[in-house]
């Protein structure tokens, strides 16, 4: 989840105890997730992904993350535990009784947890049975673009250094980076400090410390980058209605390299 923060906290530096948690969640999320988008398949409605979802999630030992989750700036607290987003949805969908995935859509699942106290968080997009080749392109280059910017987060580095890489990266191949909404520090809570552009100029921002959780989130569109909130609260889609790509991890700040957790 991405939403842009309105609260300010101190960024936090976890201990090793913390991260191997996180670690350990992670992990199980990121099955849960695999679990999840094997079920993506034509025929099926979002509402049954999101009641999987929260069936995994409670086996596991952990707890919806999402669910009933809600800040000062939103109208009512989000209900489900699974954000699915359809083609001009970028992120936040709700899943619903009345949508049914059919061939040719690309969907975001999107999946926080908590276990042990502590929170990760992952997304990622798929295409529902045959899918056209630039909706393929644009899947491809939304999560190269987060292998390349997890290569940055390393001590030393800086925020600016993540965005840029996502930027360059996704704009050199045709596409655009939603600048609406950002990735986030993560861990003690659902969302923590700080922000996380996917845009930005080397050597900017933050400066990266070890021990630092974040969860980096490119959100990539085959169109222009303006997007907007609809009526439901939660849901922001494109406003050409051109489709929308999102890929995440839960990531630890390292020595010498970024460390995904939710792998």
């Amino acid at each position: 989840m991405f939403i842009k923060i309105f609260q300010k906290f101190m960024i936090t530096v976890k201990t090793k105890e913390k991260i191997e948690i996180l670690r350990e969640g992670g992990k199980k999320l990121a099955k849960i997730m695999k679990e999840i988008s094997q079920k993506a398949e034509p025929g099926i409605k979002t509402i049954e992904l999101d009641k999987i979802a929260e069936a995994l999630i409670l086996k596991a030992g952990g707890e919806p993350s999402f669910k009933n989750y809600k800040t000062k700036d939103d109208r009512i607290p989000y209900p489900a535990s699974l954000c699915v987003s359809l083609n001009d949805e970028v992120v936040h969908g709700l899943p619903s009784e009345k949508i049914i995935l059919k061939n040719g859509d690309i969907v975001s699942l999107d999946l926080g947890m908590k276990y042990k106290g502590l929170y990760t968080d992952i997304a990622l997009t798929i295409g529902i049975g045959t899918i056209d080749k630039k909706a393929g392109k644009l899947l491809k280059i939304c999560k190269i673009a987060l292998a390349k910017s997890i290569k940055q987060a390393k001590e030393g580095r800086t925020l600016g250094d993540i965005g840029f890489i996502i930027q360059s990266y996704v704009e050199s191949h045709g596409f655009q980076v939603v600048r609406k909404l950002v990735g986030h520090g993560v861990g003690y809570s659902v969302h923590e400090e700080p922000d996380v552009p996917n845009w930005g100029n080397p050597g900017q921002g933050e400066v990266l410390k070890k021990g630092m959780v974040l969860a980096i989130e490119p959100m990539i569109v085959e169109g222009g980058p303006d997007v907007f909130l609809t009526s439901d609260g939660w849901t922001w889609k494109t406003k050409d209605g051109s489709r929308a790509a999102h890929f995440e991890h839960t990531i630890a700040v390292g020595k010498n390299k970024g460390e995904i957790l939710t792998l």
